[in-house]
């Protein structure tokens, strides 16, 4: 297992550093220029030309592209043009909501997706299969941030039954910071009118974020256990009389975990990448809304600082997701 983990952590530097040539150049062909954007519209030609030397952009491309990989090395994203702030601590003030939003996200459609995928594999071909298959097609075939802003006119605007943007009301203050995720901090605390003020801020941009995802876990736990339940050994067990319960939970469950797994991991950067829409329309304070911000502002330092971390969290989830893999079905990790 050592080995197998050292291998998948080798194979994520080449992958890191092709994302970032990858962004720093489509990064450079946009037509923005960031010294434009920095100067303002009242500034002459000499002056934009002054802070184009200052931030290195009128040297050649790959001497650009060298400097800031060397500053990345040493921990330094730079300077960001939207805040005139340090951009790792932005990214570091604002990474706990991001992770805080996806893991709601990524548990709730995990927990509930692979519970109706099992169930409708169960009932195969019921009226509860149609259901769930109409449902987990409708869930992928929707807009996210369609259904975002019709949640928010229903149950925040209409019914007022949940707030409509931000991660806390302003009467009340943040907690503590020891993980970013203030569901967590306010538990340390034991501060349950925050605890109870945050889930009720995230449960609207949660839910929309995870409903591709639990769509997708729908329909693959579903052809999966479906796939396991005619296998031989499942045929034996039935005729030997063991109770279809039994025979789910150990067995069927366990052979048909590997496919759901994947797409878990699979998701979790689906679920980052689809967190910057569903954080503009919930005014979430995190890594999403800070992204859009440095791309209206031509902030390409910041751009490219948020898209590597998120390859950073994308590559450590899918090597804890083979590392499970390999603990599910161990001959995995003897191939890898």
């Amino acid at each position: 297992m050592i080995g197998f983990l050292l291998r998948r952590l080798v194979m994520v530097v080449p992958a890191l550093f092709g994302l970032l040539v990858v962004m720093f150049l489509l990064v450079r062909i946009v037509p923005a220029d960031p010294a434009a954007v920095l100067a303002g519209d009242n500034a002459t030609v000499a002056q934009i030309e002054q802070i184009r030397q200052t931030l290195g952009l009128d040297r050649p491309l790959y001497e650009q592209f060298w400097l800031y990989l060397t500053q990345v090395l040493q921990g330094d994203f730079g300077t960001s043009l939207y805040s005139s702030r340090p951009i790792g601590a932005d990214i570091a003030l604002r990474l706990g909501a991001t992770i805080e939003l996806t893991l709601v996200s990524l548990v709730f459609a995990t927990a509930v997706g692979m519970v109706l995928g099992v169930l409708a594999a169960v009932r195969r071909n019921s009226l509860i299969d149609y259901v769930l298959r109409f449902i987990s097609v409708g869930g992928l075939a929707l807009a996210s941030f369609w259904i975002a802003i019709m949640l928010q006119l229903l149950l925040s605007m209409h019914l007022g039954w949940l707030p409509l943007r931000g991660r806390l009301p302003a009467s009340l203050p943040a907690p503590p910071h020891f993980t970013g995720l203030y569901l967590v901090d306010s538990l340390l605390v034991g501060r349950l009118d925050i605890f109870v003020a945050s889930l009720s801020h995230i449960v609207l941009p949660a839910f929309t974020l995870s409903l591709a995802g639990l769509a997708a876990i729908v329909r693959f736990t579903r052809s999966s256990v479906v796939e396991t339940m005619q296998n031989d050994f499942v045929a034996y067990e039935r005729a030997v009389g063991y109770p279809q319960r039994r025979i789910i939970m150990p067995y069927v469950l366990r052979s048909s975990l590997i496919t759901p797994i994947t797409q878990v991991g699979l998701m979790f950067g689906s679920l980052i990448s689809g967190a910057v829409a569903i954080e503009a329309i919930f005014d979430w304070p995190g890594l999403g809304f800070y992204l859009v911000q440095a791309i209206l502002s031509s902030d390409y330092k910041a751009i490219l600082a948020v898209t590597l971390v998120i390859g950073v969290i994308y590559a450590f989830v899918n090597i804890v997701v083979d590392v499970i893999h390999g603990l599910v079905d161990p001959r995995i990790s003897q191939k890898g």
